[in-house]
């Protein structure tokens, strides 16, 4: 098999002599100018701990890639912190990164020719940018997540990145002191790694792995570990194999594998962002996968991990007991995964299973058997109705109950909202509603994670449902329903909601409506006057002025 057939167009054709003498001038040797060419992208940066080590873990992928006679090249890609970002307007750039990181990881494997390609992620939007890269290039290629955080200690408690923006709904409901504030902001993260619970980050990580993208217990080994170095060594023994065998992201990311990725979103209790990514995954490999899709797996499919934020454990407390491959192997042994999947190990998913323990439901209590499922169906589901006539994307875990209705409490973005709590607007009962803040609206679709946690903090978040056009968190918990389609910045349903309208929330029907007749929502469309855009140059511009909606996976790459 010929494994340079990309990059022997820049090092053997004799029609080439300039770029022939600039890898002379990298140092290569005539000898290495014959063999494949890989490209291995880090999204590190020194200005997010989920990012910050991803260089050192590059370096160590690039010795295994350079060990098994491959030449290895290092470049470097973008990355937003959804952490530090979220609650203000910086998080309108976090989406927007997914598709840039797309976009710059094709141009150079593209430019440059390179015959594979590793990319090594950390933060929430740096993996489905990786793997719309790869779908887009379908070169041999591997993912190797960065890894989770370890938890972070304070007064004998566990604590992660949600900690410290739920204590800022207590300190400002009066039940937390200053000097308790500071301490638990000061000790939720320890160190490297991704954030620690069961949010994008560590569901996209969980789902890319039971894809086959990714090496076994890439998704869990920790960020700081020996198993993580030894995953990136390992990278270059299998990404020569894929070369060897020319198995490329479409001929691993099948409709199949989208399933089984999904599932194990729902086994995991994972983040909605998943349902935008896969779909934004799926279309950079010409595969239709619609909301509908991802009804039917979750209708199918139970919740089985007391995983945080709406559990007890993190993931780190996973690896402990056997990572994702445990729960694979037990959902393949209860028929909830297609076992003969491709993956990048070259096997299938039955084959890389085959010698994993089988799980223990008397040693652990992390993940509980599918006949004592912790909810019999998924926790995502595709709410319809007058509100979503397109869609929306609820997260209902059903320890919030399965219906709400109330009356709505309407803030045309998040920073009206956080105003509203300090000043007790948002009462026991209402149903609040966010809007504004979808892909064109603000431009783009900016979490809400600051406005459920201000809610949860202030001991709300039992008694307070919240809709939007924009999207969630991983991270969020509560009764919450996001990505709603059309927008109000399109005209959408939720653009017309006032005050004291009441709203009725239905995950066991799939509704979201708001109870006004037909005549009255035409009277107030008639009244509804479209807002300008909020920016008039830059990347927010562009993206505005490109991305599809959210039930289109908010993509920018389609006329």
């Amino acid at each position: 098999m010929e494994l340079n057939k990309y990059s022997k167009t820049l090092t053997q054709d004799p029609t080439q002599p300039a770029a022939q003498a600039q890898f002379y001038a990298l140092g290569l040797t005539e000898h290495d100018l014959t063999k494949a060419q890989v490209g291995i992208v880090s999204m590190g940066y020194d200005g997010n701990p989920c990012n910050m080590h991803l260089n050192g873990l590059a370096d160590i992928v690039k010795q295994g890639v350079w060990a098994n006679d491959l030449v290895g090249f290092r470049f470097y890609t973008i990355g937003v912190s959804d952490g530090m970002t979220n609650g203000t307007d910086g998080m309108r750039y976090s989406l927007v990164s997914r598709d840039l990181i797309a976009d710059s990881i094709e141009t150079v494997c593209g430019g440059q020719y390179y015959d594979g390609l590793i990319t090594i992620p950390g933060c929430d939007k740096n993996m489905p940018g990786s793997l719309m890269a790869m779908g887009r290039l379908n070169r041999p290629s591997i993912m190797v997540y960065g890894g989770s955080i370890a938890p972070g200690r304070y007064k004998g408690q566990d604590l992660n990145i949600i900690s410290a923006f739920e204590a800022l709904g207590q300190k400002m409901a009066g039940n937390l002191d200053d000097n308790d504030f500071k301490n638990i902001v000061q000790h939720s993260c320890p160190g490297a790694g991704a954030c620690g619970g069961m949010y994008t980050a560590n569901t996209m990580s969980s789902a890319i792995e039971a894809m086959g993208m990714s090496l076994p217990y890439s998704a869990s080994n920790p960020a700081i570990s020996k198993d993580k170095e030894a995953e990136c060594l390992a990278a270059g023994k299998y990404i020569r194999l894929l070369l060897e065998r020319d198995i490329k992201p479409r001929d691993i990311m099948t409709r199949k594998a989208f399933e089984n990725a999904f599932t194990m979103v729902i086994a995991l209790g994972g983040s909605t962002n998943a349902v935008l990514h896969l779909i934004a995954i799926a279309k950079s490999v010409d595969l239709p996968f619609t909301l509908k899709d991802f009804q039917d797996i979750s209708d199918r499919t139970p919740l089985l991990a007391d995983l945080k934020p709406s559990g007890k454990y993190l993931m780190e407390d996973l690896h402990k007991i056997g990572g994702v491959p445990l729960v694979m192997k037990y959902l393949l042994k209860k028929g909830y995964l297609h076992g003969d999947c491709m993956t990048v190990t070259g096997k299938t998913i039955a084959e890389n299973l085959a010698d994993v323990k089988d799980i223990d439901f008397d040693t652990q209590h992390i993940i509980a058997p599918v006949e004592q499922a912790l909810k019999i169906n998924g926790h995502i589901q595709m709410l319809y109705g007058n509100l979503a006539t397109k869609g929306s994307v609820a997260k209902i875990t059903g320890k919030e109950g399965e219906k709400f209705t109330g009356p709505a409490r309407v803030f045309d973005g998040e920073f009206e909202l956080i105003a509203g709590i300090q000043s007790g607007r948002v009462q026991h009962g209402d149903v609040v509603v966010i809007r504004y803040v979808g892909p064109k609206g603000a431009p783009g679709m900016p979490e809400m994670l600051k406005p459920t946690s201000a809610i949860i903090g202030a001991g709300l978040g039992k008694s307070v449902a919240l809709i939007t056009d924009g999207r969630f968190s991983g991270g969020t918990h509560g009764f919450v329903v996001g990505h709603i389609v059309p927008e109000a910045f399109e005209g959408g349903g939720i653009a017309l909601v006032q005050d004291n309208d009441v709203i009725e929330l239905d995950a066991v029907n799939n509704t979201i409506n708001v109870l006004l007749s037909d005549a009255e929502l035409a009277a107030r469309r008639a009244q509804w006057k479209a807002p300008a855009l909020k920016v008039t140059k830059g990347v927010l511009f562009k993206y505005a002025k490109t991305v599809k909606d959210a039930t289109e996976g908010c993509v920018t790459d389609e006329a």
